[in-house]
């Protein structure tokens, strides 16, 4: 006998319920979006390299 895919880890699950959670299951992984197209490209580093700042900031900026 195979182990079972999904267990019960308290109180009793009828047979009909486990079958619409995994309906529930199945549908929400059959819509997730591809990997590749939520990827998203940065216009920039999201840190700051000094020697590409200025070398002076007005003491009321806030850059």
């Amino acid at each position: 006998m195979s182990t079972p895919d999904i267990r019960v880890e308290k109180g009793h699950a009828e047979p009909e319920e486990v079958a619409a959670i995994t309906a529930i299951l199945m549908a929400r992984a059959a819509a997730r979006p591809e990997p590749s197209a939520t990827h998203r490209v940065r216009p920039k580093a999201g840190w700051r390299r000094l020697e590409r700042e200025p070398g002076f900031r007005a003491p009321h900026s806030w850059h």
